[in-house]
């Protein structure tokens, strides 16, 4: 185990706390180490920052563009109040063979360059070309198991067809582009009905923004057009069918990228605080080994509670009466979104609220001969309660001391009654759900294998793909079954616990009953904090301290048991937080090695946050926290696995990594790194991304890892800080930090091959994620001195799909550990899907669609 703590006074870091070596796993972010390790052959002259020359990307049909630009045109299909008279359409098209490949070959685009700081020169280079690999072969290892997959086999009797791709570009009258959301569907729709005979009645599959496919070409190669787009039509209603693949099936839905959702109350289910989960499907074609599939699943959104304005903002502020609404709160929540008026039946998108309540707010009524007329005359200022109650002869009951909802012009604001105005169905909401809401919604949309296997079919008939013209016109016709597939069920790994005893998982579980921990920790000083009025302290100390014994874990007896005071538990979350800390502070003479913290709740507790930040952050103190409903052998047993992990102790082994027989790793020294990027909430740009890399410390051991976190840009997936040179020339990057603590835990062993876990980017970003961030690790390793570059396996996992297995004949989940490597899987590239671990609840379970985009020491 590494070095302790030792003694010093209660200081924060930024006076020169040490943070212990023995952290060695983690499941938060620590404070960073900086650690003073001589890389040998370091020789480090002026630095020279190379990078990849920027480009813009503006040539039409550029794929990332058309992604980003389907995303926003189907996250909303609500419109502008007032939509332009005049729509000019323009095409311009590329011809596309059967395999779906442009003929006119344009050259490829390079990754996007990473971030330099401003003050480092930057010599522009080329970045090697690096291909994804293609799948070698087939996997043999494992039991066989039939299984059942989503996907729906999709069989074309035209194979020569040729398909054409049409750029679509829309403009104002006066030549200003329309960017507006959800116009691009009603303008083509427009245009189909209007010009049928001038684009000789072909069908076409329109995505809502800059693409457009047809089967054969249109009369011309590039088009104009003028559209009379009526705002009546923008505002409130549907738009005739065009013939598009995207609008067949999904009338009147809500779009959602690849997922559509009805109005159907049947698919409603509240999750609280106004907001309701809406059940609907993602459909989409995909190509694989066995040919073209249509995958079908089951999807779920969460859309704003359709009904009165007033009764959805007291559920989602939680407050029973209207005068406790936060008017402010509202705004956010209420921007931009579309109300019907109950008086007039027409829909209108809120822009805001009015600066006064209804009883004050005044306006200029235009007046004829005493009474209101569209036209010139005589104006009187009015209030908007005065106008509705005794010119509209409409009873307020509660809005007049309430503000009204805008939903005019910018400059020409209209005003409406709060109590008048229903929220319209199908309106997406787009901010972040609590925790509370979060586990509602999964409850609530859990289904079982077998229910949604009935569901995933039964959609699919009920849609006829089949008789749609876009897809008969290709040839195009679909199975109404699932389709067969064998996977393989790999052998659960044998694990070494303590007394070099051997523990076998059974159904992917296993525990550490009679068994005592590969490495235990020692606990010699301590303290328990209590913030729950309901649990007995003493009890759950001697009892941790028996079951640790068990284990192998030595703890001595607390240092202090400390009781929060009835009067702090009324105060704030931070305020009850450093209360405590006075009170620790004042008992223990130097800081603990561990803090053990008794929350009030079990889940959602206020106090868990500052909690944490003050330990972690603030301290560098290690701490669990827990929240008992029932203290028992098997309660303790994981909190002390936690808390062995947490302070440099080691749980268990694999059972080929304590023999030091992995193939591939056990000769050559290796390092292994874990990395991803988490995002802040949808809405919140001001939120800095936080990327976090793990790297393998203990060679031949791969389950030992230290974290290295860092923030950057906002919504950035590309991780910008695995090579950062600073204006002294030294490098400040997450790499160096690894790989010095690799070389210092691995006896003085420099990795010659590193195998990258890459989570949370899509195919389109794999080449960015080889040609960005793989040539940062490369540049990290040779700031070092070094001239060898070791090898570089990067492999993707993926999380965010619709590929679902079920076992045939079965009615649970597929086993732990099976994998499927054919028929679903990518026609060329390296993937497959697995299971990796059990599904506790008898629900569908995904696998994990796994790419290796690039191989240098695996086979």
């Amino acid at each position: 185990m590494g070095e302790n703590v030792g003694t010093h006074k209660w200081h924060d870091k930024g006076n020169g706390q040490i943070i212990p070596n023995s952290l060695k796993t983690f499941d938060y972010p620590l404070p960073r180490l900086r650690p003073e390790i001589k890389w040998p052959g370091n020789t480090i002259g002026a630095l020279q920052q190379k990078s990849a020359p920027k480009y813009s990307f503006s040539r039409p049909g550029n794929r990332a563009e058309q992604g980003r630009d389907r995303e926003k045109s189907q996250k909303c299909e609500c419109v502008e109040d007032f939509i332009p008279i005049l729509h000019k359409v323009t095409y311009s098209t590329r011809k596309m063979d059967k395999a779906g490949k442009e003929k006119d070959k344009s050259p490829s685009l390079p990754p996007l360059s990473p971030n330099i700081p401003p003050n480092v020169k930057v010599e522009q280079v080329d970045l090697p070309k690096r291909s994804i690999i293609c799948r070698p072969g087939f996997g043999t290892s494992g039991q066989h198991i039939s299984l059942l997959t989503n996907h729906f086999k999709a069989s074309i009797k035209n194979p020569d067809e040729i398909f054409y791709h049409y750029s679509v570009s829309i403009h104002y009258e006066d030549g200003r582009a329309v960017d507006s959301k959800g116009i691009g569907r009603k303008v083509i729709d427009k245009l189909y009905q209007t010009y049928y005979s001038e684009l000789a009645g072909k069908r076409f599959a329109y995505d809502g923004a800059n693409s457009l496919y047809t089967v054969g070409p249109l009369p011309k190669d590039c088009l104009e057009f003028t559209v009379l787009l009526e705002e009546s039509i923008g505002k409130r209603g549907c738009p005739s069918h065009n013939g598009s693949l995207s609008e067949s099936g999904k009338r009147g839905c809500l779009l959602v990228r690849q997922s559509f959702f009805h109005d159907d109350l049947r698919m409603f289910t509240d999750v609280g605080g106004g907001v309701t989960g809406v059940r609907g499907f993602h459909s989409s074609f995909s190509p694989n080994l066995g040919g073209l599939s249509l995958n079908m699943d089951v999807s779920t959104t969460v859309i704003l509670t359709p009904g009165p304005v007033l009764d959805f903002l007291l559920a989602n502020q939680n407050v029973r009466e209207h005068c406790y609404i936060d008017w402010t709160k509202a705004k956010k929540t209420l921007k931009n979104m579309r109300i019907k008026a109950r008086h007039n039946n027409m829909e209108f998108k809120i822009r805001g609220f009015s600066e006064n309540p209804c009883h004050k707010q005044f306006f200029m009524l235009k007046l004829k001969n005493g009474s209101r007329c569209d036209g010139g005359g005589e104006t009187s200022e009015i209030t908007v309660y005065e106008y509705f109650t005794k010119h509209r002869s409409i009873e307020l009951a509660h809005s007049a001391f309430m503000p009204c909802l805008d939903v005019g012009k910018p400059k020409r604001p209209s005003y409406l009654p709060l109590e008048l105005c229903s929220l319209v169905p199908l309106q997406r909401y787009t901010k972040a759900l609590s925790s509370m809401q979060k586990a509602s919604l999964i409850v609530k949309s859990r289904q079982k294998p077998v229910d949604r296997i009935q569901v995933i079919t039964d959609a699919v008939r009920n849609y006829c793909y089949d008789d749609n013209p876009l897809l008969t016109a290709c040839g195009i016709s679909i199975e109404k079954q699932l389709t067969q597939v064998d996977g393989r069920v790999l052998e659960a790994p044998k694990l070494k616990v303590g007394g070099s005893e051997d523990c076998f998982p059974c159904n992917g579980r296993w525990n550490f009953n009679n068994k005592k921990l590969f490495r235990a920790t020692r606990i010699d000083s301590w303290a328990l904090v209590n913030f729950s009025a309901s649990c007995d302290i003493s009890y759950i100390s001697r009892e941790l301290i028996n079951c640790g014994r068990n284990k192998g874990i030595h703890i001595e007896r607390p240092h202090t048991l400390i009781e929060e005071d009835s009067q702090s538990r009324i105060a704030g979350p931070v305020i009850r937080v450093e209360r405590m800390f006075e009170q620790l502070m004042t008992k223990l003479p130097d800081p603990p090695e561990f803090l053990l913290c008794v929350l009030p709740e079990r889940k959602n507790s206020d106090i868990y946050g500052p909690w944490k930040k003050k330990c972690l952050s603030s301290l560098g103190i290690v701490t669990q926290c827990i929240s008992p409903v029932k203290i028992n052998d098997q309660y303790l047993t994981n909190v002390l696995l936690k808390i062995n992990s947490k302070l440099g102790g080691i749980n268990s082994l694999l059972a080929i990594e304590h023999s030091r027989r992995i193939p591939l790793i056990k000769d050559t020294p290796t390092m292994i790194l874990g990395m991803d990027v988490s995002h802040g909430s949808p809405g919140r740009s001001d939120i800095p991304s936080i990327a976090a890399v793990v790297g393998s410390r203990s060679w031949p051991l791969i389950s030992r890892y230290r974290a290295a976190v860092r923030t950057q840009s906002s919504k950035v997936e590309m991780i910008e800080s695995l090579f950062k040179p600073l204006a002294n020339g030294e490098d400040d990057g997450i790499m160096r930090e690894l790989l010095l603590d690799f070389y210092q835990i691995s006896n003085g062993r420099k990795p010659s091959q590193i195998v990258v876990f890459r989570d949370g980017v899509n195919e389109s970003q794999f080449a960015q994620v080889m040609n960005i961030e793989l040539d940062q690790m490369i540049k990290a390793y040779q700031h070092l001195g070094e001239v060898d570059v070791p090898k570089f396996t990067l492999i993707v996992v993926q999380k965010n799909h619709h590929t679902k297995l079920f076992q045939a004949g079965a009615p649970g989940n597929v086993p732990p550990g099976t994998v499927v490597d054919t028929k679903v899987v990518h026609p060329t590239k390296y993937d497959f899907f697995m299971c990796s671990h059990a599904g506790m609840i008898v629900s569908y379970y995904s696998p994990s669609p796994t790419y290796i985009v690039c191989s240098g020491c695996l086979p």
